[in-house]
């Protein structure tokens, strides 16, 4: 635990590398959110898009320790963007492969090249345009094909080998892009640029993360402020910690009355049938007498 100044409450976990079971030794992100939502102490938890949480996790973790702390104050922004919107998950990869294409290693560019490829293609399919056309610059498409052409243009030659790549195993061939495809351009991308030899690694992490919750933040329909003032937020299915805690609650409370039933049952049985293989009377009247 930390004391902090500034009215931050002393019993705060510190923003540290890795899960953790309780919060006196520390806590990741996502457990930090969670314990600000109201939930279960978990770096999975249910206020957070799964995705977003993946890559706040992957942050976390691969920030450096001295700037860690830094990250704490995109916690709040987290809080309620859920949602089941397909493209999430490619806006969130295609945000940190963008990212990471200039600055990673020439290992990790070939993969983050052929991820965004792929990301541009689904999200042209998901929003009903042929392959091969060119989105408009207003579009959810055209702003990031532009974003795209920026990081390819800063890594001359990736575009082509992903390009010829694709065309060599047909990748096309491919419907469906899963959450596990996604996740993986994450770590490439997140890991990529941690590892990158770069003077300001921590600083483009954060800016990463910041820039991957304003993406959901605007397809899901939250507004997200950082400037103190107070604003309204439109979240499809509010999330209501109070209401998950009251079912947690009864939940367990059920669990533990039907144990309690079960031991009695079982225990019953038991004696009925120890009776009844030693054929002992049941009171001292049934006693013979000698």
């Amino acid at each position: 635990m930390k004391s902090m100044a500034g009215g931050t409450p002393q019993l705060m976990p510190v923003l540290s590398r890795g899960k953790h079971r309780t919060p006196r030794t520390g806590g990741c992100f996502m457990e930090f959110a969670s314990y600000l939502a109201g939930e279960a102490w978990s770096d999975h938890p249910a206020c957070t898009h799964p995705m977003l949480a993946s890559l706040a996790r992957m942050v976390n973790d691969c920030t450096s320790d001295d700037a860690r702390s830094r990250l704490a104050a995109l916690i709040p922004s987290v809080i309620g963007l859920r949602g089941g919107d397909e493209r999430v998950g490619l806006l969130l990869a295609l945000r940190a492969a963008t990212s990471a294409l200039p600055v990673a290693g020439e290992h990790r560019q070939h993969a983050l090249a052929v991820g965004i490829l792929t990301c541009e293609r689904h999200l042209g399919r998901l929003e009903g345009r042929p392959p091969g056309d060119t989105p408009s610059g207003d579009t959810l498409s055209g702003d990031t094909a532009a974003r795209s052409r920026h990081a390819f243009a800063q890594a001359p030659g990736t575009e082509g080998w992903a390009r010829e790549f694709i065309g060599s195993v047909g990748l096309r061939s491919r419907s469906r892009f899963t959450p596990a495809t996604a996740e993986s351009i994450l770590r490439v991308a997140v890991q990529g640029i941690a590892e990158a030899c770069i003077p300001d690694a921590d600083a483009r992490l954060y800016d990463l993360l910041a820039a991957a919750i304003d993406d959901c933040a605007g397809l899901l329909g939250a507004v997200v402020d950082r400037g103190g003032q107070e604003v309204i937020e439109h979240r499809p299915r509010q999330y209501r910690p109070h209401q998950f805690r009251q079912r947690r609650f009864r939940a367990v409370a059920d669990n533990a009355r039907f144990a309690l039933l079960r031991g009695s049952y079982a225990a019953s049985r038991v004696a009925r049938a120890a009776r009844e293989a030693a054929q002992v009377p049941r009171n001292a009247r049934d006693l013979p007498t000698t």
